[in-house]
């Protein structure tokens, strides 16, 4: 099921060309209160069997809208932590050597890639078809693409092998990226240089995993001005999901709503006043940002 958050902060299921409003039929059923967030949608459906069997009903015999009609709006505004991998992608970290003159290091251990995740502010959130701002003191900012995983059930000190047990779904997270200041030469910059206001997009809405049955199957497109920028592949990670899963908690407890984002293909492009982005997951959806420099 296509879970999205629309209009007036609603959670709805998407259909084919259709917006079904589930959040009246789980509050009558008391799995939700009036005013609910998207935090907790999340959390009673994926943890409340009779919450999510109320929701397909509802997606399947309730009233609609068409998609067209709708604002969608990021399908999570209050996670409780995103985190962010670090030089996922060996194109990547390849690319990187010329645009950050970063050093390409040999991957000894892989837990030693991921203990270089990464949070990213809340605050930066926006939505399909919201503008990305360019800050006046940036020189150099990037688009980056990536898988992002919705966690659903508390995990702590998971194996590999129950990772995705603990997932609701999936979306997609754009990782707005300031390269220059503060980025070349610099260390430990991440989270200000990639945490300004509008730097992380997420949509269109959240696939849940019953529809996806491998993230490490999935291709990623990009497109700049109509033109490709990106084309990639998850199997491509160097860690896969499964493995962020695991090494993420054997550190912390992964709360439900924590996103997950697991790093950028090699593509990433410069972004200009006016540009126009429209991305694209395999069997999760497309979304579009435009982008503006700031007043």
């Amino acid at each position: 099921m296509k879970i999205c958050h629309y209009n007036e902060y609603q959670v709805g299921a998407v259909i084919a060309d259709r917006v079904h409003p589930l959040g009246e039929t789980l509050i009558k059923a008391g799995h939700l209160k009036p005013g609910y967030t998207m935090l907790e949608a999340i959390t009673v459906l994926a943890n409340e069997p009779a919450a999510m069997k109320c929701a397909r009903f509802s997606a399947q015999s309730g009233s609609s809208v068409p998609l067209a009609s709708v604002k969608l709006l990021a399908p999570i505004l209050n996670p409780p932590a995103i985190w962010a991998a670090a030089a996922n992608y060996y194109a990547h970290r390849a690319e990187m050597v010329d645009r950050m003159g970063s050093a390409n290091k040999a991957i000894v251990n892989k837990d030693d890639l991921m203990a270089e995740f990464f949070l990213k502010t809340t605050s930066s959130i926006i939505g399909p078809g919201d503008t990305i701002i360019l800050p006046k003191i940036s020189k150099l900012v990037d688009f980056e693409c990536e898988l992002c995983a919705v966690i659903g059930k508390r995990a702590r000190k998971v194996s590999e092998a129950q990772s995705l047990d603990h997932v609701f779904g999936y979306m997609m997270c754009w990782d707005i990226s300031q390269r220059d200041p503060w980025g070349k030469g610099m260390h430990n910059t991440r989270n200000i240089r990639k945490g300004f206001d509008t730097f992380s997009a997420l949509g269109p809405w959240i696939v849940t995993r019953d529809e996806i049955d491998e993230p490490q199957n999935l291709s990623i497109t990009v497109l700049q001005n109509g033109k490709e920028a990106m084309t990639a592949h998850t199997s491509d990670m160097i860690c896969g999901l499964r493995e962020h899963i695991r090494f993420l908690s054997s550190c912390l407890t992964l709360r439900p709503g924590d996103l997950i984002t697991t790093g950028t293909p090699a593509g990433v492009s410069k972004l200009h006043d006016g540009d126009r982005l429209h991305g694209t997951i395999e069997k999760i959806g497309s979304m579009e940002l435009f982008v503006q420099d700031e007043e």
